[in-house]
């Protein structure tokens, strides 16, 4: 008898509109209290209500609810702390322009982006990533990737009629009620047609209605035309791209006399250009042997990547973002960093300098241990580009 009376309790405050926050009832049918912000849940809800303490130092709770209190985050090596944590706010850390601090991974992550029909009720900052919302009736995002938020749809005006209703992924579209495409001629009143002016078998045409020239009259010229057009556009983009396989086999061809030159004048070609006619490129000696002179260099330097010079970094960003199989993604796996975190770095323009900075921030970040990732993936060319000229480092 009791469960009848507790749901009937439930029905009629339902019914009533006395809606409960929370979804949780007593035992009693008494509606379930949410803890404030900057508060935790201490004694879950059941034959009494809700019990809740305040957050300790070093946690915080930032909304209604019955969660429990959250551990504050820390903002890594060289990313400023904007405020510091409190009972009711987490801690906020400034990280630069498109990207948003992780909490849960403490780390940068690059900003989401709205897709078409979308809109953006939150920008991407202090507050965290980007929020994106399906746009409501009379709004609309007709952008492919967007941080704005919906637009108001277009309403006709009194001498426009509506040929297509605002969707959220397109606006309204309007056409003037005066174009003659949307206008009918007028239909005289009697049965038969009448040539006052004109021989019979030819009628006037009704005032209003729009004038179609045969195709012999020019019809057919402008087809001719439109052809012409076409066929001038299509010849033009044949010859543009004949001409860039013509420039790109001969910078192959320069770049090939070129290597083969400097090999030639080197000791190394010397000793190979032998009588037996076999020839074999220094690239080649290189990448045979990848690993070895790797790991005894990487042993040695204890640079830091931060201090690199900025081109230097930029080289070895490109490096990677042009690896293919064995890119940013292989190197990131070869430093430790989780999948999850790698499709976050993958989310941004540059991953490779996101992943890069990054582990650049982390405590021991040398050249050494750089090297030494960078010969477990065999790349061997972006060893080349982290070493200076000057020190002689050599992968044979």
């Amino acid at each position: 008898m009791r469960p009848f009376v507790i749901c009937a309790l439930l029905l009629l405050k339902i019914a009533l509109g006395d809606a409960c926050a929370s979804g949780q009832f007593t035992e009693s049918g008494q509606c379930c209290s949410l803890c404030p912000a900057g508060f935790g849940l201490k004694v879950d809800c059941g034959k009494e209500d809700t019990k809740c303490t305040p957050c300790p130092q070093g946690t915080f709770s930032s909304s209604e609810g019955l969660g429990r209190c959250l551990p504050c985050a820390k903002c890594p090596l060289s990313v400023p702390t904007v405020a510091s944590c409190s009972a009711t706010q987490d801690t906020q850390c400034e990280c630069d322009n498109g990207f948003f601090f992780l909490s849960n991974h403490g780390l940068c992550a690059p900003c989401s982006k709205c897709t078409r029909g979308e809109g953006a009720t939150r920008a991407c900052g202090l507050q965290g990533d980007t929020q994106c919302q399906i746009c409501g009736p009379g709004s609309f995002s007709e952008e492919l990737i967007s941080t704005e938020p919906c637009h108001t749809c277009t309403e006709c005006s009194d001498s426009e009629v509506e040929i297509r209703h605002c969707m959220p992924n397109s606006d309204s579209l309007c056409m003037d009620k005066k174009l003659h495409i949307l206008s009918r001629p007028a239909l005289g009143g009697s049965d038969a047609p009448s040539w006052p002016d004109g021989e019979e078998g030819e009628t006037s045409p009704a005032p209003g209605t729009p004038k179609f020239t045969p195709p012999d009259e020019g019809g057919g010229n402008n087809i001719l035309a439109y052809v012409s057009v076409l066929a001038a556009v299509v010849l033009g983009l044949l010859l543009y791209v004949a001409y860039k396989c013509w420039r790109s086999c001969k910078q192959k061809r320069a770049l090939s006399k070129a290597r083969a030159a400097e090999l030639g004048a080197s000791p190394e070609g010397e000793k190979l250009q032998s009588d037996s006619g076999v020839f074999l490129d220094s690239q080649s000696l290189q990448d045979n042997q990848p690993s070895k002179g790797t790991k005894r260099d990487s042993k040695q330097d204890t640079r830091l990547y931060i201090n690199l010079p900025p081109h230097r970094q930029e080289e070895v960003e490109r490096l990677l973002q042009e690896g293919g199989g064995r890119g940013w993604r292989q190197l990131g796996a070869a430093l430790g960093y989780e999948t999850e975190q790698l499709n976050l770095f993958g989310r941004g323009e540059a991953p490779s300098h996101t992943l890069l900075s990054n582990w650049a921030q982390k405590e021991g970040s040398s050249l050494g241990l750089l090297c030494s990732a960078l010969a477990r993936i065999e790349r061997p060319d972006v060893v080349t580009a982290l070493n200076c000229p000057t020190q002689g480092v050599s992968l044979v």
